[in-house]
């Protein structure tokens, strides 16, 4: 036995944290059920939206379906820092290096105040030229440029509860941030129809209701998640006069975080793009687009639990040179996504016209609507595997080949496919860019793991026989499972 594996072992002896003692299939479970939770009630800030909005009429739907792409882009900003952040400080944990940790958890915190001023500032000049550059209907410019002003304007809210919630992530306590996700959800959902159509006394406020009850929920999650964390989570101290900028912290959090959200943004990139071309036949079609994205975003967020699990789990293991716990954490992670997906795509196919009720979906949206889900769905049979992939590469320390992925994916397969089967096949034949676009994004992943493997899961020292027979659950029936 060497003298590397020896350390590792001993500090597997030593190991209180979860995330290097408890079997690998129940740590999954443990740690991305609440998170999954969480991220189903977090859904429901533009769900709930959207819901209320369509309401107004469909100019207004179509109006947050085009403010989407700016708004997924400052979640994307703020989450490709905290996958950052959640990556160094759960590595540094693992090597039992607690300072390095909370300088992690404390750089974090300025990049996400940082965040939230560029994004107001771009807010209050380009908020009303972003709409104008995308349609001539007045009453859509004008619904978007309220709502969008007010969310990108107190984005710091959104800064807040994305950074303070990753924290509690990083070192395991997803349960934490569960209940402040959830907190912040409900809110919103009460708030939505009070402040919309002026419930209780209060004036309505129509679009400009929704983005208001979404910014107070926002402020509100964020606040309690600041509060768990000072209060709960011992493995972190977070102090006013450390937050401030580490160049090598910052360096570290960059390398998996800006590839990250360069990732997320490709997403705000190609949406823009898609509705640019999808105006051109009708603004319904957007407004379905839109439907399908609120939808789509509800259904992945399960998969995106996981996933933001494992990063954890993954990095702390990789910390600790765990090669058997590492294995197994990507193995069942994949099993579990294409499981939930393949539920997706099933409920796509065979109750499209109800998912678009919701919405309250005029017959032309319908008619549009209803191919459009059932061929978009066929995506979802191969989007699990390339999430947790992308997880997997993140956990590792490296963002890029995600961010290439997500590039070649979106920009160079999905968003060039769709303008020609515009010009060639007509609007429903649009929709089929997604699926093709989507085996791309499976050759790559498969690609990008073996490299990974061989790289730097491979070279991690063999545990010791014993432990390669150990029996772990693995969600759903115990077995014996071998690197």
């Amino acid at each position: 036995m060497t003298q590397a594996t020896a350390e590792i072992n001993e500090n597997r002896a030593t190991d209180k944290n979860k995330m290097g003692a408890m079997p690998v299939g129940r740590l999954i479970i443990t740690m991305s059920l609440p998170v999954m939770l969480s991220m189903l009630v977090q859904a429901l800030y533009n769900f709930i939206d959207s819901v209320y909005v369509s309401r107004i009429n469909e100019n207004a739907l179509t109006a947050l379906s085009m403010a989407y792409p700016a708004q997924y882009l400052m979640i994307a900003v703020m989450t490709g820092t905290g996958v950052g952040v959640n990556a160094l400080l759960s590595k540094s944990l693992g090597e039992k290096n607690r300072e390095r940790a909370s300088q992690a958890a404390n750089t974090g915190i300025f990049l996400g105040i940082a965040g939230s001023i560029l994004f107001a500032v771009l807010g209050i000049l380009f908020t009303r030229y972003y709409f104008t550059s995308q349609t001539e209907f007045q009453e859509i410019i004008d619904y978007g440029t309220e709502y969008l002003s007010i969310v990108t304007i107190f984005s710091f809210g959104l800064a807040g509860q994305v950074t303070f919630e990753r924290l509690l992530q990083s070192t395991g306590k997803t349960l934490l941030s569960m209940i402040t996700q959830c907190s912040g959800a409900v809110l919103n959902i009460i708030l939505d129809p009070i402040l919309i159509f002026g419930w209780l006394g209060l004036p309505a406020m129509g679009v400009k209701g929704a983005a208001v009850a979404t910014v107070i929920s926002q402020c509100t999650a964020a606040a309690l998640a600041f509060v768990l964390n000072i209060s709960l989570n011992s493995e972190i101290k977070l102090k006013i006069a450390e937050i401030r900028p580490r160049a090598e912290i910052i360096k570290r959090i960059f390398a998996v975080g800006i590839p990250v959200a360069v990732m997320m943004s490709i997403s705000s990139v190609m949406i823009y793009g898609l509705n640019r071309i999808l105006i051109a036949f009708t603004p319904t079609a957007i407004a379905v687009f839109g439907a399908y994205s609120r939808l789509e975003h509800f259904l992945f967020m399960p998969v995106f639990g996981l996933s933001t699990s494992i990063v954890s789990i993954i990095s702390y293991n990789y910390g600790a040179g765990s090669k058997r716990r590492i294995l197994q954490a990507i193995r069942l992670s994949i099993l579990y996504a294409t499981v939930v997906m393949a539920i997706g795509f099933a409920l796509f196919q065979a109750f499209p016209g109800h998912l678009l009720s919701m919405f309250k979906a005029s017959e032309t949206m319908l008619e549009i609507g209803v191919p459009a889900f059932r061929i978009i769905s066929i995506s979802f049979i191969f989007a699990g595997f390339c999430v947790v992939s992308g997880s997997v590469f993140q956990a590792l320390g490296s963002g890029l080949p995600s961010m290439l992925e997500s590039l070649a994916r979106q920009l160079l397969a999905l968003l060039p496919l769709a303008y020609v089967f515009a010009k060639t096949g007509g609007l429903d034949a649009v929709w089929w860019a997604y699926p093709l676009a989507e085996i791309v994004s499976v050759a790559m992943c498969i690609a990008f793991l073996r490299y990974f493997y061989v790289k730097r899961i491979k070279p991690l020292p063999d545990p010791e026989p014993e432990q390669q027979h150990e029996t772990i659950y693995d969600g759903l029936s115990r077995r014996k499972i071998r690197p």
